[in-house]
């Protein structure tokens, strides 16, 4: 069912437009306001899939109107009604964000048209805002504990800001998982999510890594090379294990967030950058601060929001739903049918000591499910505990 609002001060006007568009469809239903600031009040109120609004009317003109609904409700596309003297303002209502403008006396074939294409083009606004904040499978983050619900009920309320986010936990927990879902839940998913393993990169490379280096800057720099923040521009960069990061590179962190500006390594060049920085360490920063190898004015420029990943043997009730989802997914890499586990054997994995966290925990599904029968049972478990 489609709802829509026809503005329109002319009664006569208003019950022409409701009777061809309702007439051309049981899926139209047709609401009435007689009036800008009645329109505006219904538009509040309801979501409406279309919007046919005349231009000129008392109290409020059709122009203010589609400038104070494209605020509230953005997504609505708004049909403007001009007389013949309206033309020109009607023309200039597409600049404001108005889809079409259609002529009085209406002609049926032309209103029709355009009320077809604005509802398709409102599903489409809705599809992909609804594909927006669907995460890809390969980042899903399994889990209904209420730790992982409170993460992801983190997520959802900072996502589509650009606050910096510093996410905390040990190995294995996918502190990775959780960057990945903010970056494709935010408006910067169409832009790049550039990962940086601040640990597997030497001292003596950070910098360069990061912000790039021109020709000559130092040995082996034989050309001028663009760093990761640039890579990153418009979108995302995920400082994995920062807390390994040297403190000179830690400096021009802080002043790239400071500033949204780097410096290539052997250039005094400022560059301008559009980054959103999301951090992850598995160390206790507040140590490594009280002992003089993490800035604190950097922690705090990064710890905007903190969100700490628990590990798995915090969150041992999430355990059947990963084995389930682990189970499925070696299953499409392998091409092979899905093994099942039995409850004995889940219960014995929920019991286990998991050091190695959510990681352990898939290689141990995997191990289970190549070595096992049709269905992993108890004993298969405990032929694992046990080596």
């Amino acid at each position: 069912m489609s709802k829509i609002l026809i503005i329109e001060d002319e009664a006569a006007i208003r019950r022409v437009l409701k009777k061809i568009i309702s007439e051309e469809s049981d899926s139209y239903q047709v609401e009435e306001a007689e009036d800008g600031l009645e329109g505006i009040e219904a538009i509040k109120n309801n979501d409406y899939d279309l919007v046919l609004c005349d231009i000129k009317m008392p109290k409020m003109d059709g122009v203010e109107v589609l400038e104070k609904a494209k605020k509230i409700k953005p997504e609505t596309p708004i049909v403007m009604i001009s007389g013949h003297g309206d033309l020109d303002t009607a023309v200039n209502t597409m600049r404001l964000g108005a889809f079409d403008y259609i002529s009085k006396p209406p002609d049926l074939n032309r209103l029709l048209n355009t009320v077809r294409n604005a509802l398709d083009r409102k599903e489409l606004v809705v599809e992909n805002k609804r594909l927006k904040k669907k995460v890809s499978k390969n980042y899903e983050m399994i889990g209904e504990s209420e730790a992982i619900t409170h993460i992801k009920d983190i997520i959802e309320k900072v996502a589509a800001t650009d606050a910096r986010v510093l996410i905390t936990g040990p190995n294995g927990t996918g502190k990775e998982l959780v960057a990945h879902w903010l970056h494709e839940k935010s408006d910067r998913s169409k832009g790049p999510m550039i990962e940086v393993n601040c640990a597997a990169i030497p001292a003596e490379l950070i910098e360069s890594e990061l912000f790039g280096h021109v020709k000559g800057s130092f040995t082996g720099a034989n050309k001028d090379r663009a760093g990761k923040f640039e890579a990153a521009n418009s979108g995302t960069i995920f400082l994995d294990e920062i807390g390994d990061m040297s403190l000179s590179a830690q400096a021009k962190v802080l002043r790239a967030l400071q500033e949204n500006k780097i410096q290539r390594v052997g250039s005094d060049k400022d560059i301008k950058v559009n980054v959103r920085v999301v951090a992850a360490t598995n160390k206790d920063l507040s140590k490594e601060i009280d002992e003089g190898r993490f800035r604190e004015d950097l922690y705090h420029r990064l710890a905007v929001i903190l969100i700490k990943v628990p590990a798995l043997n915090d969150r041992r009730e999430d355990i059947p739903l990963l084995i389930d989802f682990f189970a499925d997914k070696i299953a499409q890499e392998q091409g092979t049918p899905k093994k099942k586990f039995s409850d004995e054997a889940i219960k014995l994995l929920q019991e286990y000591d998991w050091t190695g966290n959510i990681r352990e925990l898939r290689n141990v599904v995997e191990r289970l499910i190549i070595l096992g029968e049709k269905t992993v049972s108890n004993n298969d478990v405990k032929l694992f505990a046990s080596k």
